[in-house]
């Protein structure tokens, strides 16, 4: 962890989420130095109009990775991220109501006709989320294999990689494209204000005040 002294590190996720989270940010009167805005821009740590108040912007992936071990001391996550690393470090009090998709687990078409999942004993299953694909298919005693891809699970099935996958959807046209059908859902997702617990503890003021600011954004928006 960082020492008591030193600025607040906020880590926020690349991509499409970062789009979602740059209302709250406005909202919770957190304004980026210039060069955040430059997709041209290498730099990786930004300043704020908060001098005390640095902003990072990693994979979302890495988001829970950064603030549970204490590079970041509070940040933007999917629950999604937030349930496949399982950190105890970790802390999730603000549910943001943005990036809201689903975790689901998908199969070809062709076999949806003639499979039966409540006869399963073992499933092989491309997945960005072992962590969580396993704990869900343990909990009714299915031993679940998986193979973890960073992408592209789509094309897992076709290949032969495996028949069947566990992925977010948000509206479903990438597995309707790639004939395949939703069969389950295993939990909705939505972006958390994620806090490192250590911090909130020693610098319950500092932290705190952000926690309680972002609640009351999301609580507006």
């Amino acid at each position: 962890m960082t020492p008591a002294n030193e600025n607040l590190v906020l880590a926020l996720p690349k991509g499409r989420i970062l789009k979602e989270v740059m209302p709250l940010l406005k909202a919770a009167d957190i304004v980026p130095e210039a060069a955040f805005e430059d997709d041209d821009s290498r730099q990786l740590r930004f300043r704020t109009n908060h001098p005390n108040l640095d902003i990072i912007r990693v994979r979302a992936f890495d988001v829970a990775t950064f603030v549970a071990f204490g590079a970041a001391h509070f940040g933007v996550a999917g629950n999604d991220v937030v349930m496949e690393f399982d950190y105890p470090e970790l802390y999730a009090p603000v549910d943001l109501g943005i990036g809201k998709c689903h975790l689901a687990v998908a199969e070809p078409n062709d076999l949806v006709k003639r499979d039966d999942p409540t006869r399963w004993s073992h499933v092989r299953i491309a997945t960005k989320y072992p962590g969580i694909t396993k704990r869900h298919f343990a909990a009714r005693g299915v031993q679940a294999e998986c193979i973890k891809l960073n992408g592209a699970m789509e094309l897992a099935p076709k290949l032969g990689l495996a028949r069947r996958i566990v992925d977010l959807v948000s509206t479903g046209t990438t597995l309707k494209a790639n004939d395949l059908v939703e069969i389950e859902r295993i939990a909705e997702v939505t972006s958390r204000l994620i806090v490192n617990r250590a911090a909130l503890k020693t610098r319950p003021h500092d932290v705190g005040r952000w926690v309680e600011t972002f609640r009351e954004v999301a609580d507006a928006a």
